[in-house]
């Protein structure tokens, strides 16, 4: 029986990818860039692939920050500091949120009948701003951020660090529920947990990581739950 939820926030409950295009616009027009879509575009691909590092252990958070904005100006022939535009961008996109289609609908079902949690490799400053935006914090026992936790999925030590925190859990009653093959699901394939795969957008699977279930909507979540119950 499922008694626990974990759940990813970025790209699972609220939409990451929109608010950072709109954070990183006027972060770059506070520094006096123009935001076209050539640059912001290019963003986003750097972004990923030093999120990819930062959960192959390469790089800090710290170092993600400063270096996708340092390789996105270099890219582009910008002379502006890289920090200062990181300060600017993490401000930005902890003001307010954007659901995906179904979360809020998501929580309100599975809430009182699971004990729900939220495990993020975002930003401490970034999460806490757009979680209280949005308005979802009652609907958690507790919020774990890597920040706080001091590793990032998908390392074990993640996920030890918050089952010592989760009282009376069991693995075989646990599930995490994400849209990142590479973060959630890897994550939860190491802590030896159930996985069910979010994927959003016809995204390609990889051979190595078999999630133990998928989904395409979140609505389909609550009766796949009983099921593995």
């Amino acid at each position: 029986m499922i008694r626990n939820v974990l759940l990813d926030l970025d790209e699972t409950i609220l939409d990451f990818h929109k608010a950072e295009r709109i954070a990183l616009a006027r972060a770059l027009d506070a520094v006096g860039i123009k935001p076209v879509d050539a640059v912001l575009d290019r963003y986003k691909e750097i972004n990923l692939m030093q999120w990819k590092r930062l959960e192959l252990g390469e790089l800090t958070k710290q170092q993600v920050k400063i270096s996708r904005f340092e390789l996105l100006f270099e890219q582009f022939g910008i002379d502006v500091s890289p920090s200062e535009t990181a300060r600017y961008y993490e401000e930005m996109l902890a003001e307010g949120h954007f659901f995906i289609e179904g979360a809020w609908e998501l929580l309100q079902s599975l809430y009182g009948k699971y004990r729900l949690y939220i495990v993020s490799n975002g930003s401490k400053k970034v999460q806490d701003g757009r979680i209280k935006s949005a308005g979802i914090a009652p609907f958690f026992e507790q919020i774990f951020v890597s920040e706080d936790i001091g590793y990032n999925k998908p390392d074990v030590s993640f996920f030890d660090a918050c089952f010592a925190q989760i009282p009376d859990l069991e693995k075989d009653e646990t599930v995490i529920v994400g849209d990142s093959l590479t973060s959630d699901i890897r994550g939860g394939l190491n802590a030896g947990i159930h996985t069910i795969w979010f994927r959003r957008n016809d995204t390609a699977g990889f051979g190595e990581i078999c999630p133990e279930y998928e989904v395409v909507r979140l609505d389909q979540i609550p009766e796949l739950l009983k099921r593995i119950s």
